[in-house]
């Protein structure tokens, strides 16, 4: 654990993530990744100079048109005393049923987003953190560029005027493997997606590209993400 935040009061110092009194909202998904960053923030809270304060925000899309169980998640924050709110939605009746996307992920995405900062803001809170790690910029990084043609990537920090609102990511350092085994090294209570295309995305195959080309290329995901910081590209 003291390697991670480490690792993630490196991205907060480096780019200015945090400012004394800041509340911020953290996007909780219930994967390993969202309570890595709950569990990160919240240990490094303990002792940053700059004093802040959590919640917790966990969007429910309601699969299959039932309520997810998120007591686990609940009694997570409860012993970090961290405050928890779940919010109950028909994100997975209206992307799966009413628009039947051919997408699903983007539509499911850009909605998500939207409840997650109207949120915030009816919280109080200042500032939204989400659990992307370094793993996830490779493979937007290379994402943009394969599909799209562009040179760009999802910024450290974003601020979204329409919303008067802060988008952080303190775990643009971390590996997600390492926070796979933190994941299992403190029993973080994962709650399984219940998506019926979880791990069949795009990004799952840009990464196991990755994967691929990094056998003849070695630390590729390193230098992917090190272009991105010499290049100052989206904010790196």
């Amino acid at each position: 654990m003291q390697k991670h935040c480490g690792l993630m009061r490196a991205a907060i110092d480096k780019y200015n993530m945090i400012e004394e009194g800041d509340r911020i909202a953290v996007g909780v998904s219930g994967g390993k990744d969202s309570l890595a960053l709950l569990k990160g923030l919240s240990e490094i809270s303990r002792y940053y100079p700059k004093p802040y304060t959590l919640t917790a925000l966990v969007i429910d899309p309601c699969f299959e048109g039932t309520e997810t169980d998120y007591a686990p998640i609940e009694n997570f924050c409860k012993d970090n005393h961290i405050e928890c709110v779940i919010k109950r939605t028909e994100l997975a009746k209206i992307v799966f049923e009413t628009r039947k996307e051919s997408n699903p992920c983007s539509l499911c995405a850009t909605m998500r987003r939207g409840i997650l900062h109207k949120l915030a803001k009816e919280h109080g809170c200042n500032k939204l953190a989400l659990g992307h790690h370094s793993d996830d910029a490779a493979e937007t990084f290379l994402m943009n560029l394969l599909q799209g043609g562009s040179i760009a990537c999802f910024r450290p920090v974003t601020y979204l005027t329409e919303s008067d609102l802060y988008v952080i990511r303190p775990m643009i350092f971390c590996d997600e493997a390492k926070i796979e085994s933190l994941s299992k090294r403190y029993q973080f209570p994962v709650v399984k997606s219940r998506c019926p295309v979880d791990k069949k995305t795009e990004r799952e195959r840009t990464g196991e590209l990755i994967s691929e080309l990094s056998n003849r290329f070695p630390d590729l995901k390193a230098k992917l993400l090190g272009a991105l910081q010499r290049g100052g590209i989206s904010g790196w």
